[in-house]
C-alpha cells in the first residue's frame, strides 16, 4: 500500500470525523474529550497557520490518517514545534503513523523550528512510544498519573523531545 500525505481541506473532515470520534471514546490516547461533539474536534484537530493539518490517503484516496503541526507554545516558545497523530484503526499497523510522523519532522525541519517536542504521549500507549522513539524521540521526562486511561486508569504522560541539528 502506498501512503501519500496532502494538505487537509474542508472537505476532509468528515472522512476524519469518525475515527477521531471512536480514538476519543476509547480514551487510551488523547487528553481530549471521551464525547466530543463535531464541532469540538473539528476546532481541536484543523489547524489555522502557522500551523498545518495533512491526511494520509492510499491510492484510491481514502482517509487512513491525520496529523496536525505547528508551534507548540506562541511567542518565545514558538521556535520549537508540535505535532499530533491520528491513525483510524482500520489502517493501524500499515505504516499510516510512520509515515505522518516523518512528514510532520520533515515540515517542522522545513519550517525553521529547533525541534519537536510532545506534550503528552500516554505512557500505556506502547505502539506510540516505541515508534516515535524510533524515529529519534526521546523521553525526556514523565508525569505519574497524569492521565486516565479506560482501561488501565491512570497512568503516565511522557513529555517526548527531538532536537534539530
Amino acid at each position: 500500500m502506498t501512503v501519500h500525505i496532502r494538505e487537509a481541506v474542508d472537505e476532509d473532515w468528515p472522512r476524519i470525523w469518525p475515527f477521531f470520534r471512536a480514538i476519543c471514546a476509547e480514551g487510551e490516547t488523547y487528553v481530549y474529550p471521551y464525547e466530543p461533539t463535531e464541532e469540538e474536534g473539528r476546532a481541536l484537530w484543523m489547524e489555522r497557520p502557522p500551523g498545518l493539518t495533512v491526511v494520509a490517503v492510499d491510492d484510491a484516496g481514502t482517509v487512513l490518517g491525520s496529523a496536525k503541526m505547528g508551534p507548540n507554545r506562541p511567542g518565545p516558545g514558538a521556535h520549537v514545534s508540535t505535532a499530533s497523530y491520528m491513525v483510524d484503526p482500520a489502517a493501524a499497523g500499515r505504516g499510516v503513523g510512520r509515515a505522518l510522523g516523518e512528514y510532520s519532522l520533515t515540515w517542522a525541519r522545513e519550517q525553521g523550528y529547533h525541534g519537536m517536542q510532545f506534550n503528552a504521549v500516554v505512557e500505556s500507549n506502547a505502539r506510540a512510544v516505541y515508534l516515535w522513539q524510533s524515529i529519534g524521540f526521546q523521553i525526556i521526562g514523565t508525569v505519574p498519573g497524569a492521565y486516565k486511561s479506560r482501561s488501565h486508569g491512570y497512568v503516565g504522560i511522557h513529555v517526548m523531545y527531538q532536537k534539530f541539528d
